[in-house]
């Protein structure tokens, strides 16, 4: 027992995970000592809502802490175990120095706490730090006893000031202590950092860094390269000079980068007359500059000097239990890896500085990264101004080695700049200064990134390195919004730019993008995928713009355009159900065809289409000589059976960079009303598909579908009887009955029906039909929050966690489908007669809501735009169709049952996924 004792305390004392100690892994892998200390995990904790802790010493030990909070989760979040009572907060735990640690220095490291932090040991002060983003530390060495328990107690005073940096803490306050808790052992002349410059043309890596305290003579650092092969470098030090330079020939080097995302790792082991001191790091090889776009000229950013075209989307970095922190190191790699499993090479983390492992899970796996200083919602006083410089400085001398930042953004959309004068708010020149000077610290202090001064909503860059901008549209507009971009970017325009400041020739960069915000109400769960469509092609059409930023990885709180749940469940944008094989992925292919804005067009039957095809490659890496496009062509006719209308194909040379307009795709549309989708694949000669996209067709006349006529369908004559969804005789639904765009669908939720009443066609007899079949397209129908009775107002700042918490109460609102199923179950009765009870999965919006998004206005608001339902073919039963014969009608009851009132939603021939009216369907006899 006693041997196995030892061993828990020394796995312990190593900072080796175990299962109550949260995030055990060391925080810092670019930059970790191997004699460490983890502190997460349970504590003590008190709230002081009266302030009254340091002047009653609680300090000192005697004080009952009656709370267990366990660390490094903020209070207020539920992976703290405690609510959010207040804004200061006590800590206090008992800690064991180990005994091996005798005769060197100890630190108490804190990788983050929010805000103003005082740490005690056995009521001693250690010291007091504000700011609540980077880490700092506190020197234990001249109150430590080696092997004795001591009591650390640290106080967190989290109250509200306008300076402070906050970002979108709305979403959930990061309060107190939210990175990992450390102790580590230092000799007295130990590293205080370590930074390494890559530059890849000279083939070599600059080093700088610096010591505690000026080292004495003979000491000098060795670097022990662990992978990559290279030879110990070793430099003796200037006694001189606590800051050291120096350069280590890189031969042969191998690049980080996407594709071989490679990690120098490197011991650093420095010894002398003062004992020594070992640190493990990395970096990656690569260089971040611009460069002009190889046959079009356009300037892009670069990796490794070739032009990459940036795919990217706005990291909001929270999660729903430990707001910034993350529950496990698994669950960070997973955030990359999300990124990467999508097609898209960067991710924007955004008005946060993130936990330093997200960062190297994207350094490891290969992801860009563009990282945001926290703003403040204030003005820009003094204090204000303090703060963001200390979080800048903190946040490049923390986070330089990770080769997959490639920019810095001290600023976005003016937040905290903005100052009142006479009852308005202006961006003052001052203030422009004053952010030109950040711009030009972060250079000095990092010159081998870019920095976007601002990522900039108002049009309002002063000083930067990306001419970037953001954007929020329906997908309709994107073309026009693009065009009207382009044509205002060239050196010396003004555009984008404030107080008569002018471009440079900067890569010109959608750094926010999205189609949610580009509807009146603002927020809201809707379907982005159809916008997101239209958009993505019109970027690939607009080769000027050097790529583009898509709002955003999750959804939050109060913002749901997220690739993922909050919860990271997925959605379903419903591609592969329309082109076989088809994801999202398509849409971020470097081999693309696009096919303009137009989505969904209305053509006449038999009608002769061109569909507009323009080549977007970024890439200079030849899969093929020659590519092929194939094209299929087919869909549904107005009873929603299958239409396969033909195929062909073509080849397209391939050139490297190629951006240009193909010969436009012809094609005929069916002589009879249907919906058509035109399916592109883009292959190499052996049949490995490159990419995949589509545009689709509303075959019409320009005028509702018979209610009466004679088919051959299948090769019988049938007679097909039509009604429209909204002309149903009676209705009675327990919660709400409504029409969507004067009834193109009709809706109940609850438990209910609807019953339409069908004529029998005059002069036929019962006799004469064989069989007759009831074919609709319906779906569940569940009642949000928008379509509920004094539903109420959208109120308050959506950045600061405020609006509305619930998805569908936006009047845009129409969740789009994920995992979570909404069910119901209908039950068909005709003339009295039960005919079928049928289970409707879900009450489904995404790009197979084709018809639903075609019909929308373009009025800049959403009516349950991309929703729709499954198709449903019914027997009718033989007495019914007797019945009808005798009295001369149909009478067509779709009931909801109490038991699952899931409600029904019933969709015409111009909404929903099928171009059809429900319809009775009669076999007639030879």
């Amino acid at each position: 027992m006693a041997s196995r004792t030892c061993i828990l305390s020394v796995c312990f004392l190593l900072g080796v995970g175990r299962a109550d100690i949260p995030l055990p892994e060391h925080p810092r892998p670019d930059f970790q000592r191997p004699d460490w200390v983890n502190l997460n995990g349970s504590w003590q904790f008190r709230f002081d809502a009266a302030d009254a802790g340091e002047r009653e010493q609680w300090f000192a030990g005697e004080t009952e802490f009656p709370l267990r909070i366990t660390v490094p989760f903020p209070w207020g979040s539920a992976l703290s175990g405690v609510g959010n009572q207040t804004d200061v907060g006590w800590y206090r735990r008992s800690i064991r120095v180990p005994g091996s640690w005798e005769g060197r220095r100890v630190y108490l490291v804190i990788g983050a706490s929010d805000w103003h932090t005082t740490a005690w040991l056995d009521g001693h002060l250690l010291g007091k730090h504000r700011g609540g983003y980077t880490p700092f530390e506190f020197d234990l060495t001249e109150w430590v006893r080696p092997g004795e328990e001591q009591i650390l107690v640290v106080r967190v005073d989290d109250r509200p000031h306008p300076f402070k940096l906050e970002g979108k803490q709305g979403y959930g306050p990061a309060k107190g202590i939210w990175q990992t808790v450390y102790l580590e052992a230092r000799p007295e002349t130990h590293l205080e950092y370590l930074h390494f410059l890559p530059d890849i043309d000279a083939g070599k890596v600059t080093v700088r860094g610096s010591v505690s305290r000026p080292p004495r003579q003979g000491t000098r650092l060795e670097l022990r390269f662990l992978t990559g092969g290279l030879e110990p470098a070793v430099r003796p030090l200037d006694p001189n000079s606590r800051e050291f330079t120096f350069e280590v020939p890189i031969p042969h080097a191998r690049l980080w980068s996407l594709e071989d995302p490679f990690l120098y790792e490197v011991e650093a082991a420095l010894e002398g007359p003062g004992g020594g001191d070992r640190v493990r790091t990395y970096f990656g090889m690569r260089k971040i500059s611009a460069v002009k776009l190889p046959g079009l000229g356009h300037p892009y950013i670069a990796l490794n000097n070739r032009p990459i075209y940036i795919e990217s989307t706005l990291d909001q970095a929270y999660h729903p239990e430990g707001f910034y922190t993350w529950p496990s190191d698994a669950f960070m790699r997973d955030e990359i890896l999300r990124t990467r499993r999508l097609g898209l090479n960067m991710q924007r983390i955004h008005v946060k500085i993130d936990l330093p492992r997200k960062l190297y899970w994207a350094d490891r796996l290969g992801v860009l990264l563009m990282c945001d200083v926290p703003n403040s919602w204030g003005e820009p006083d003094a204090e204000m101004r303090f703060e963001v410089e200390t979080a800048l400085r903190g946040m490049i001398r923390r986070d330089f080695n990770h080769p997959a930042i490639f920019c810095w953004v001290p600023f976005n959309e003016t937040w905290g700049l903005f100052t009142r004068r006479d009852g308005r708010r202006a961006y003052l020149p001052e203030t422009q200064e004053w952010v030109a000077s950040i711009y030009d610290l972060a250079k000095r202090l990092d010159p081998t990134r870019l920095v976007e001064d601002n990522s900039p909503c108002n049009y309002d860059h002063v000083a930067t390195d990306i001419n970037s901008w953001h954007a929020y549209l329906p997908g309709y507009e994107w073309k026009s919004r693009l065009d009207q971009i382009c044509r205002d970017t060239f050196p010396g325009s003004e555009w984008n730019f404030i107080g008569g400041r002018k471009q440079a020739g900067q890569p010109l960069l959608n750094s926010e993008c999205g189609n949610v915000w580009g509807y009146e109400g603002s927020t809201g769960d809707c379907d982005w995928s159809w916008d997101y469509h239209i958009m993505i092609n019109e970027f690939r059409r607009h080769p000027e713009v050097c790529g583009w930023l898509y709002t955003e990885h999750h959804d939050v709180i109060n913002e749901w355009n997220g690739y993922y749940r909050y919860d990271r469940s997925e959605k379903d944008p419903g591609f592969a159900e329309l082109v076989e094989g088809m994801s999202l992925r398509d849409l971020h292919a470097p081999f693309y065809i696009s096919t303009g804005s137009d989505l969904c067009r209305d053509v006449a039957p038999g009608g002769e289409v061109e569909v507009p095809l323009y080549a977007s490659f970024t890439t200079d890496r030849a899969p093929a000589d020659r590519l092929r496009l194939r094209v299929y062509t087919y869909g549904w006719d107005s009873l929603g059976r299958g239409v396969w209308v033909g195929e062909s194909t073509r080849w397209v040379r391939f050139e490297p960079w190629l951006h240009r307009e193909l010969e436009p795709l012809r094609l005929t549309m069916p002589e009879e009303p249907a919906l058509i989708i035109a399916a592109l694949m883009l292959e190499t000669p052996s049949g490995s598909v490159l990419h995949r996209n589509f545009t689709t067709f509303r075959v019409t006349t320009g005028e509702p579908l018979p209610r009466d006529e004679v088919k051959v369908i299948d090769g019988a004559r049938c007679r097909v009887l039509r009604f429209a969804p909204d002309s149903f005789i009676k209705a009675a639904w327990s919660l709400k009955q409504w029409n969507v765009l004067g009834g193109l669908k009709v809706n109940g939720a609850g438990h209910g029906f609807f019953e339409y009443e069908v004529r029998w066609p005059e002069g036929l007899v019962a006799d004469g039909v064989g069989g007759a079949t009831l074919v609709f397209e319906a779906g569940a129908k569940q009642l949000f929050g928008k379509d509920r009775e004094n539903a109420g107002r959208l109120e308050g700042d959506y950045m600061r966690g405020q609006g509305a918490h619930d998805p569908g109460l936006n009047p845009n609102a129409y969740p789009m489908t994920d995992t979570v199923k909404f069910p119901s179950a209908v039950r068909v009765r005709i003339n009295g007669r039960a005919a079928e009870v049928i289970d409707l999965p879900d009450d489904p919006a995404d790009h197979r809501g084709i018809l639903s998004w075609h019909a929308q206005l373009r009025d800049r608001r959403l009516r349950e735009a991309g929703s729709y339902g499954y198709l449903w073919h019914v027997t009718v039963p033989p007495e019914a169709v007797e019945e009808a014969a005798r009295s001369g009608r149909f009478v067509v009851r779709f009931e909801v049952d109490p038991s699952l009132p899931g409600g029904l939603a019933l969709y015409g021939e111009r909404f929903g996924r099928y171009p059809i009216d429900p319809a009775l369907v009669l076999e007639l006899k030879p």
